[in-house]
């Protein structure tokens, strides 16, 4: 392919120009999503992998017209005869392009391709899959988040092409599911190089542009030029990417929608990147631009080197994504300030569904294929964008309409701004009934996994003066939609025999339990008003409502739950047990994260340095009304209590024994009448991360790291990348990605969940460890409770 993609002609381009991805499947319906250059009505056929004769599972479904040469489907496959896939086979699936005729690897290849796609493990040339097991000690989860293609260190998605590859044979050892869980893209840290090649191929591939409408003018997205758009980003749009003071990271937003949708082509396929990229010189005419470009394209070479692997492993796995902030822009809803500054500008909104529209089409429909069925919302959906996409983005009526059924919140008509409504004591975006959901529960047959959408069913405080508070990241409808709907769903399911769920996974795209030093920062901040530098409001925690909300009615029904997470770059495993008046129980945060977008902050708390400043075990106690306390001041010579008069909110929570004051003074709250006793409590600890274990495995597609010529420079480096030094005892921090098993028997004592998590060495790219992480899921016995606080 020629460097120039102007010069791309369509023959040269293969059928299928992304997928296929292998998405939401179950023993009754498989769906499968692609991306073509032409309209086809395509077929999928599931078999027994070693009959592949007659198809236990067939369905068809015609492409969606996104362009001239750009179009997509997620094509469901079902029985009509009662047929269901079973566990502990492995099954093979094949697509049929109808009047083009072509096999499912002529459409993955090009006239004459020099190294033709195989995205099969297997002789027969066909991607495969196997159910989750019915014993859960052969239950195989992967997961991870935050893959940025120029982002810090080696991909790692092209290693979980490794661990399905070594049991490719054997449906109860490879992996069964896949759980992405957010920023599949980074639409306001995009490379320069990137956001020029898709602004090239928005118009090769939809043959027009879309109207950028900023307030002086429209522009056309080729208009704004790579590594310029950060003060259009903040200025026209209202995003935050840029602050405070790092307009670096939105110098390349995404704008138009044909930019967010080939985001998706490009971090997935390598069917449209040239084979060279132009070099700084060609494009900048800057030192520091040129130098910048340059790196930039490195990176993306290293990243694009593995995506054949990439290809194959996401047909091969059943895959499941939620969205977080940056698969539509930094911050994204974080609290009311960013809703009014973003919503109200007609800029803002735009870029906005567009961003929503590329995740509904790329990411939401094969989470949940049946919202896109006849006569559903997303079907809706899919009309509105053809038509649109046919007027070339003039249809303003189609236009609103893909609003609605994307949930873009309603606009007050006498402010501009956002509109709200009430939701119990907080305030949420007020929205279209007919919208999609994007969150949504998938069960297997001994567990399930509920994926929690914390970005639009935000609670936010009323009142003028909390437009930056922390909001709750369920308000009470998202709470009993999203947690409670689901569990009472599989209690009935169980009690009715149809299945027997043991295990309980929740899936949320930010995390319930932050590092200390985090939590301080991010406390600093909003002391001082600055939110949206490092996610303030982001993590569980902050608001208290919200964080004793979601551990009560996940542990007043489930004796045990695992928490998959990512966001935060590094992977770690928190224990958090729970103790109430009705039971007790224990949850385990395991957290994976970075796919591909390492930093030097990450790589530090990876090595011997964190041990200096290990997590401490932390405990809690919960009142769902506060109850009557007494203050103790400790003075030298003296000791003073009285009753404490501080008005505290519902419900009330309390840290438990924590240090308070110096040594002139110091000072406990305790509780007034004994008999007060805490409507819950909790502990949550850090699990240490075990010895490092080098595998067989070679990968020698990545690049060693390069050595400085200076002595003294190549000697810290070598003493940096020690592996002595490397071997943290908390946290994996390195780009990496977690294998989640589970020790499993009908003695209680014997439960536990095990995260193996893979990474590079420093010092050898090219050689794979693995950290491991046991967690012990029997619930403690509650600890003696003392009236001090």
């Amino acid at each position: 392919m020629s460097g120039d993609p102007l010069l791309f002609s369509l023959e040269e381009l293969p059928l299928i120009l992304t997928g296929p991805l292998l998405r939401r499947t179950e023993p009754d319906a498989v769906t499968v999503w692609l991306a073509l250059k032409a309209a086809r009505q395509v077929t999928l056929r599931v078999y027994r992998a070693e009959e592949r004769m007659t198809a236990c599972l067939a369905g068809t479904r015609s492409t969606v017209r996104l362009g001239e040469h750009f179009h997509i489907v997620a094509v469901t496959a079902t029985s009509e005869v009662d047929a269901r896939l079973e566990p502990g086979q492995l099954y093979a699936y094949d697509l049929d392009f109808g009047e083009g005729g072509e096999s499912l690897n002529e459409a993955l290849n090009s006239t004459g391709c020099d190294a033709p796609l195989n995205l099969s493990y297997f002789e027969h040339g066909l991607p495969t899959f196997a159910l989750p097991p019915d014993d859960l000690n052969h239950l195989k989860i992967v997961h991870g988040s935050c893959r940025k293609p120029h982002g810090g260190g080696a991909d790692m998605l092209p290693l979980m092409d490794n661990a399905i590859a070594q049991a490719a044979d054997f449906p109860n050892e490879r992996p069964h599911q896949l759980f992405l869980t957010g920023d599949q893209i980074y639409s306001d840290d995009v490379a320069d190089p990137l956001l020029w090649l898709a602004s090239e191929l928005e118009v090769f591939l939809l043959g027009w542009e879309e109207d950028l409408l900023l307030p002086d003018d429209s522009y056309k997205p080729r208009e704004l030029k790579p590594g310029q758009r950060s003060s259009i980003a903040e200025e026209c749009a209202g995003f935050t990417a840029g602050l405070p003071n790092q307009a670096h990271l939105a110098k390349s937003h995404l704008f138009a929608w044909g930019e967010y949708c080939i985001a998706y082509l490009l971090c997935w396929s390598s069917v449209l990147w040239p084979d060279k990229l132009p070099s700084g010189k060609e494009m900048c005419q800057e030192k520091k631009q040129v130098r910048q470009w340059d790196r930039e394209v490195d990176a993306i070479a290293n990243f694009t080197r593995s995506l054949g692997q990439v290809r194959r492993l996401l047909a091969n796995i059943p895959t499941y994504t939620i969205c977080d902030d940056h698969d539509v822009s930094d911050d994204w809803y974080l609290n009311r300030e960013w809703c009014d500054r973003v919503l109200g500008k007609s800029f803002g909104r735009q870029v906005l569904q567009n961003a929503l529209l590329g995740y509904a089409l790329f990411q939401g429909w094969g989470n949940t294929p049946k919202q896109f069925f006849a006569g559903q919302p997303g079907e809706k959906l899919l009309e509105a964008v053809e038509t649109w996409s046919a007027s070339r983005g003039k249809d303003k009526a189609a236009w609103r309409e893909i609003g609605k059924y994307l949930g873009l919140p309603l606009t007050n008509p006498q402010t501009g701004l956002p509109q709200y409504r009430l939701d119990g004591d907080v305030l949420i975006l007020d929205r279209d009934d007919r919208a999609l959901d994007w969150h949504y529960t998938i069960r297997g047959f001994k567990h399930e996994a509920i994926v929690i959408d914390t970005r639009t069913w935000r609670g936010y405080p009323q009142g003028e003066k909390e437009k930056k508070t922390p909001p709750m990241l369920l308000s009470p409808t998202g709470f009993k939609q999203q947690l409670e709907a689901p569990l009472e769903e599989t209690e009935a399911i169980n009690q009715s025999q149809q299945a027997e769920i043991e295990a309980t996974l929740v899936i949320l795209p930010t995390n319930l339990v932050t590092m200390c030093f985090v939590d301080w920062v991010q406390r600093f901040d909003l002391s001082r008003d600055r939110v949206f530098g490092n996610d303030v409001g982001d993590s569980w925690n902050f608001n208290e409502n919200a964080f004793s909300q979601f551990l009560v009615r996940l542990g007043q029904r489930r004796d045990r739950a695992i928490i998959l997470s990512g966001d935060i770059h590094y992977s770690c495993a928190v224990r958090l047990c729970y103790w109430s008046r009705e039971r007790d129980s224990v949850l385990v945060q395991l957290t994976s994260s970075a796919l591909k977008n390492s930093e030097w902050s990450t790589r530090v708390i990876h090595t011997k340095l964190k041990s200096l400043c290990p997590e401490r075990t932390v405990r809690w106690a919960g009142w769902k009304t506060p109850p009557p306390l007494r203050e103790i001041a400790i003075l030298p010579g003296q000791i003073k209590q009285w009753n404490d008069r501080t008005r505290h909110s519902s419900p009330f929570l309390r840290q438990l024994h924590r240090d308070r004051g110096n040594e002139q003074l110091s000072w406990k709250l305790i509780l007034k009448d004994p008999k007060d006793r805490p409507d819950w409590r909790y502990r949550i600890q850090w699990l240490e991360r075990g010895k490092a274990q080098l595998l067989p495995w070679h990968t020698p597609r990545n690049q060693h790291p390069k050595l400085s010529e200076n002595f003294l420079i190549k000697l810290l480096l070598k003493l940096w990348r020690n592996r002595w030094l490397q071997e943290g005892s908390e946290v994996v921090g390195r780009n990496n990605f977690s294998l989640v098993t589970f020790q499993w028997s009908p003695q209680n004592s014997t439960k536990a969940v095990i995260q193996e998590t893979y990474w590079f060495l420093p010092d050898n790219p090219t050689r794979t460890v693995t950290s491991r992480y046991f967690v012990s899921l029997e619930p403690d016995k509650a600890p003696p409770f003392t009236r001090e606080l």
